[in-house]
């Protein structure tokens, strides 16, 4: 192991190259001939579709895979960590797309678990305290009590804490998987200042993510994988989205902004004044068989509040809720104020897609065969015994179906990539085919060839006659999916537009509560 210094690097030299880096699993191979260079103060922006290899070439940098080929040299010496901190003691950081802390330690002892000031053997709290206020102002986090245990703070400040951590002086490479999936806006650009500063600084960047306007803002080139493959390193500069598309997937993707609005059926569900607490206040929403309503807004707005509602997950305080008009037989009925669990709404025909596909959308440790037929087990089962070739037959057909990357059905879910994860919701809830689907985040960390297949499925769903209501942060995938556009603002719905009447900028006014006033301009975004 070499000694790390503390030396940065010129602009635009090269700090970390790559020769022919690949790696097997068994039989398969995940990453083959990949060749490249970080130079330092230089953002590379690392893309391709889920199972592309992105995380798998990534974690290589920092110690978390060893590669089965290939020769790495840091500041042209050899470089081949064993392990995490060996990369980290060298000055290589990676801010995982999985969070890598411990809920039960303290924000200040997850922030500097590996260099605890200590006095006479016994930590020293004063100093931990100021080290850690120094961190958190990195990333504008002076208000978090320092001794506030990780495990109390929501999903997106506990990225923010991680992303925190990894920015330490010394740091020669700087790996970012995924960092804004849970960020808001104002802590995005928290971020982006951060980045500008370390590239002032010569830190080498890789920006990993399916953001692509986030990767247009931070980098200079972009490294394209394909199939385990890299097939293109370009600058970004003049690159237009479209290109850059057509190069992750190998073939053009079809826009949706440009289609014309759906026609409408009857409507299939009609709930009125939801309430619960001070998070839905209110709420009318009706959905029709084959149009999608979109609900846009802030973090915090009451979005997912509202579809846990509808579907059962949390009990309303007041309200009703008609279902009418449901294809498969079922009868009209009205439930006041609210399911009594997801399981009686999914028996009447509601489906939910959750934001948080790993906490409480999949089995990890099961196959995709399981995950697939669990939203109906009847199907794959006879006299009170599973049907083994049913079930397998099932999810054979929904891979397919879904292009979902894999080597068997029989395959963990969890050692799937993040849009193949979203992929196998996707599937169970087809399987089950219930005929008004809520969708909360669909494709948050999704990437664009993933993200087309997945878009024709929700329009195959509404050709079929379904009703759809999306939650997204992403207003470009809302004005492209949608026929229907309604904002929450403060656990209310404040206003809704028809496609072909909304803008970006009144989409924004009405989430910020200022639908009375349009046409002014909007600085923040969602």
């Amino acid at each position: 192991m070499i000694a790390a210094d503390n030396h940065q690097g010129r602009r635009g030299t090269p700090v970390l190259t790559l020769q022919g880096m690949g790696k097997d699993y068994g039989p398969s191979t995940v990453l083959d001939g990949v060749s490249l260079d970080l130079r330092a103060g230089e953002c590379l922006a690392l893309t391709g579709e889920n199972g592309a290899g992105k995380s798998t070439l990534s974690k290589m940098l920092c110690g978390l895979v060893t590669p089965s080929r290939g020769i790495m040299q840091l500041n042209g010496r050899a470089f081949a960590p064993k392990s995490r901190a060996e990369a980290e003691a060298l000055g290589v950081r990676m801010v995982l797309q999985e969070l890598g802390m411990v809920p039960t330690l303290t924000v200040a002892e997850n922030l500097l678990l590996d260099r605890l000031p200590q006095r006479w053997g016994w930590l020293d709290r004063d100093a931990l305290a100021k080290a850690a206020h120094a961190q958190l102002a990195k990333m504008g986090l002076q208000h978090i009590d320092p001794f506030t245990p990780v495990g109390q703070l929501g999903i997106g400040m506990q990225q923010m804490v991680e992303i925190a951590r990894n920015l330490r002086d010394g740091n020669r490479v700087l790996v970012l998987d995924e960092p804004t999936a849970m960020l808001t806006a104002k802590e995005i650009e928290h971020l982006f200042e951060q980045i500008d500063l370390m590239k002032a600084q010569g830190v080498a960047l890789v920006y990993v993510s399916h953001r692509l306007e986030e990767l247009q803002r931070v980098s200079e080139r972009v490294a394209v994988l394909r199939d385990g493959r890299l097939v293109d390193v370009l600058p970004m500069q003049g690159l237009s989205e479209p290109e850059l598309v057509e190069r992750m997937v190998g073939h053009a993707v079809e826009s949706l902004d440009t289609k014309p609005r759906r026609k409408a059926g009857s409507v299939l569900l009609r709930a009125q004044g939801l309430r619960r607490g001070k998070l839905v206040q209110g709420v009318d929403v009706e959905l029709r068989a084959g149009e999608v309503l979109g609900v846009a807004g802030l973090v915090g707005a009451g979005r997912t509040e509202l579809l846990r509602l509808l579907y059962g997950a949390d009990k309303a305080d007041a309200g009703s809720i008609e279902l009418t008009g449901l294809a498969q037989g079922l009868s009209t009925c009205s439930v006041t104020p609210n399911w009594s669990s997801p399981m009686q709404a999914t028996r009447a025909g509601i489906a939910l897609v959750t934001e948080d596909r790993k906490a409480q959308g999949l089995l990890l440790s099961q196959s995709i065969r399981v995950n697939t037929s669990l939203s109906h087990m009847g199907s794959v089962s006879g006299a009170g015994w599973l049907k083994p070739a049913v079930e397998s037959d099932l999810a054979r057909r929904m891979v397919k179906r879904l292009r979902i990357r894999a080597h068997n059905a029989e395959q963990p879910v969890g050692t799937l990539s993040g849009g193949n994860q979203q992929k196998v919701i996707f599937a169970r809830w087809l399987h089950r085919d219930c005929p008004i689907v809520l969708l909360d985040e669909p494709t948050r960390g999704v990437d664009v060839g993933a993200r087309a297949d997945l878009y024709a499925e929700l329009d195959a769903m509404t050709a079929q006659g379904k009703a759809l209501m999306v939650v997204s942060s992403d207003l470009r995938e809302l004005m492209e999916l949608c026929d229907r556009i309604s904002v929450m603002h403060d656990g209310r719905i404040v206003a809704t537009f028809e496609r072909g009447q909304w803008t970006t900028q009144a989409l924004l006014e009405a989430a910020f509560g200022d639908a009375s006033r349009p046409g002014e301009p909007v600085k923040e975004q969602l």
